[in-house]
């Protein structure tokens, strides 16, 4: 039988348009509570409505967007409730994935993750460490053989993003993330799944934690 090589969807204007606005939000450039009027969007892109309309609903189900009836939509405020309840889903989706993954993983996989943790090093650009970050979980968790399960991951690193980064710049965590990350990479290359599970949640509750006690964080 002839193979058939993996073939990449291509972007819809909709999901172009999302990743514009939520680079956009996660570098500060949309700040906190801004209006995001669907007219003026679609003059600035050069596109009709429609695709401005479904990729406000794409940032509103990960959480970095809001819409009211009546109001119409506006960028989410970051808050200590919202950030908590991404990474207690995080902790429950990434670990389910890593347990699942970390038998199965190739030598492939774990060196392409360990060649992101080289590029973080590298990085000298917030705007790529969130993207970067994403990249190396997602990695790891590639042979969990659920779809569905790495989508919904994918979502919730998407609505963290903003949080990660402030992680990564303004409160000077790149040293402890990256020494995190070597021991989960460590753990995953024994297949030992039990440990690397436990390191992955001491990595995402120091993150959540760090962020509490920066007191940058507001309460609804």
């Amino acid at each position: 039988m002839v193979g058939f090589a993996e073939v990449q969807r291509p972007q819809t204007v909709a999901e172009q348009v999302a990743n514009v606005l939520r680079e956009a939000i996660a570098d500060g450039s949309l700040a906190d509570g801004t209006a995001l009027r669907q007219d003026d969007l679609a003059l600035r892109f050069g596109f009709s409505r429609m695709p401005i309309r479904d990729a406000l609903r794409q940032l509103e189900a990960e959480g970095i967007v809001q819409i009211h009836p009546t109001k119409g939509a506006h960028v989410a405020r970051m808050d200590a409730t919202e950030i908590r309840e991404i990474f207690a889903l995080r902790d429950l989706l990434e670990s389910e994935a890593l347990n699942l993954s970390v038998p199965k993983l190739g030598s492939e996989k774990l060196d392409e993750a360990a060649q992101v943790l080289a590029r973080i090093d590298a990085e000298p650009d917030v705007a790529r460490w969130g993207a970067l970050n994403r990249t190396f979980h997602l990695a790891l968790y590639s042979a969990c053989g659920n779809a569905r399960l790495l989508g919904l991951i994918e979502a919730h690193h998407n609505a963290a993003d903003r949080y990660v980064r402030m992680l990564l710049s303004s409160l000077d965590y790149r040293g402890v993330s990256k020494a995190e990350h070597r021991e989960l990479l460590a753990a995953c290359r024994k297949r030992d799944a039990a440990e690397a599970v436990r390191v992955l949640k001491k990595h995402l509750c120091d993150g959540l934690e760090t962020l509490a006690k920066a007191g940058i964080l507001r309460n609804r």
